[in-house]
């Protein structure tokens, strides 16, 4: 087990990042400062300046430590090996959501999570706009600005409200599927998994559904929901493992709303 970490000072750097990194760009990104990592999947300034700040900070946290970001990873795929060593390991979405950023959207966050040869073991997800914090460390609870949180477990299946990405082995986009089985509320896309677990920990949404399984984008969730009571795991009901970067994940508030989620999503 990784050693006993502070969770209030991780939240303190990732928030001082948020705020002279990242704030400061929103709306404000000027020519040159958005380039495509690949069609479609843009990175900004803001998301290399604050990985490198996150970086250099979390490393004086846990001495000896790695550091995986979604943007070095970008630049040198053989990082994604630390995923599997012994080693301690800090993993960093500096901007989740960055389309959204991009387009002077609210709607994103920043997202770290600290693991070792699979596990989770610490997750922080910050909404930088809202000012709202949301950490966990495995086995003691899911918490924000002192509450310890708890999922809603008993909502209704007709009641359901969540976000779906990717499609169904039919082709079928999955958020249509759920729209069109007459199961659920509906799907809200937030277009950020940081925020759409967050909505789950705060009994705002019951589901989160993601086609890939990066880790930058869904271990520190992953570990936030289970500690405020949900339940998570690959769609084929496997458990979950940052290890493991390309396969569909389903968290939700309880396994019966997860089990709604997956036979609609299976079945179309």
């Amino acid at each position: 087990m990784t050693p006993m970490i502070d969770t209030e000072s991780v939240a303190n750097y990732i928030r001082e990042t948020a705020r002279a990194v990242i704030l400061p760009r929103f709306r404000a990104l000027g020519q040159g400062d958005v380039r495509e990592k690949k069609p479609g999947d843009p990175v900004t300034i803001a998301d290399t300046e604050a990985e490198q700040e996150l970086t250099r900070r979390l490393t004086s946290v846990l001495p000896g430590a790695n550091v995986l970001g979604e943007e070095s990873v970008a630049e040198d795929p053989s990082r994604l090996a630390w995923l599997s060593a012994e080693t301690p390991l800090w993993i960093i979405d500096p901007i989740d959501g960055t389309s959204n950023f991009v387009r002077g959207n609210a709607g994103f966050a920043v997202i770290v999570a600290l693991a070792r040869q699979g596990a989770v073991e610490g997750g922080w997800i910050y909404n930088p706009l809202g000012d709202v914090m949301i950490s966990a460390l495995k086995g003691q609870g899911a918490w924000s600005a002192g509450r310890r949180l708890q999922v809603k477990r008993d909502v209704p299946a007709e009641k359901l409200t969540g976000a779906a990405y990717g499609r169904t082995k039919t082709g079928v986009r999955a958020g249509r599927a759920l729209n069109d089985s007459g199961r659920i509320r509906g799907v809200h896309n937030q277009g950020c998994s940081g925020l759409e677990y967050m909505a789950i920990a705060q009994g705002m949404a019951q589901f989160s559904l993601h086609s890939r399984s990066l880790p930058w984008d869904h271990a520190a969730g992953m570990l936030i929901v289970h500690e405020a009571g949900g339940v998570g795991s690959f769609l084929d009901g496997g458990v979950y493992d940052t290890r493991v970067t390309d396969r569909a994940v389903l968290a939700a508030t309880s396994r019966q709303a997860w089990q709604t989620v997956h036979e609609v999503v299976t079945a179309a």
